[in-house]
């Protein structure tokens, strides 16, 4: 079975992206399912349930990372949201969960684990290593796909994270730095890893970001509104190929599309 994992989408026009690129990825890849990290949709910081509806025709399910709280109403809907997880290292008194197990529309299920390194990243997290440990203890044994989103500025944390979780998870996907790392594989336990899956969002921008913005808060050291840069928008991410019935990972495809929105 294939799986489509779709990096940080950022803003509108990451959205549009989604919706115009996924259909013609799922008949071209013959996908079984497309996750995507979902945490930007909100004019770039952020979720809205109204901005996932926009992406539900496209996406079966999503995950979030740190700046899962900056849209200051979110945290009031999604306990109500079922297709979503936010970093399960969090503090247990946030709304919201880290795990899920979701039915795979072709067949069986599938575990998805949404992780938050502490490298360079805000101060709220927990141990990913530690919460990765426990969560896995109570994925049923029936269940044997299992996909974590680890959301890390660190490339040294993630590649660890991989190691660590080889032979006991189908794939270990980073996200956070927007931008599509060179290394996927196989790893020898037969775990699909890949750093960074990359972004949905501006070609020509700073992480999907305008340029002229970014460059004048690094310039200067001045606060400044960092607006979501329009234009072309490139899709990245990668398609997972998986054995269902054991959960091991066969292939791992890096995907990266172009297009006017």
């Amino acid at each position: 079975m294939n799986i489509l994992f779709i990096g940080d989408i950022v803003g509108h026009g990451g959205r549009a992206a989604v919706q115009k690129l996924v259909p013609e990825l799922r008949r071209e890849f013959n996908l079984s399912m497309v996750i995507a990290n979902a945490e930007n949709i909100a004019a770039g910081a952020g979720l809205t349930n109204s901005c996932l509806k926009d992406l539900r025709k496209s996406v079966d399910f999503f995950t979030a990372g740190d700046h899962v709280w900056d849209q200051k109403d979110f945290e009031k809907e999604i306990p109500g949201i079922h297709d979503i997880v936010r970093p399960a290292n969090l503090s247990h008194l946030q709304p919201g969960v880290g795990m899920k197990i979701v039915r795979n529309p072709v067949a069986g299920e599938i575990a998805v684990i949404a992780l938050q390194g502490k490298v360079f990243m805000r101060d709220s997290a927990c141990c990913p290593f530690e919460t990765a440990e426990k969560l896995l203890k109570e994925i049923p044994g029936n269940v044997k796909t299992i996909l974590v989103d680890f959301h890390a500025e660190a490339t040294s944390e993630k590649i660890a994270m991989g190691y660590f979780l080889d032979g006991k998870v189908t794939a270990v996907i980073g996200t956070h730095t927007h931008v599509q790392t060179n290394d996927a594989k196989i790893l020898a336990n037969g775990t699909a890893y890949l750093t960074d899956a990359g972004m949905v969002g501006a070609e020509y921008s700073v992480l999907g970001r305008k340029v002229e913005d970014v460059l004048f808060k690094f310039r200067t050291g001045m606060p400044r509104r960092l607006p979501v840069a329009e234009g072309p928008v490139r899709l990245d991410g990668c398609v997972i190929n998986y054995d269902h019935n054991t959960g091991k990972a066969l292939s791992i495809t890096p995907i990266s599309r172009i297009t006017e929105v």
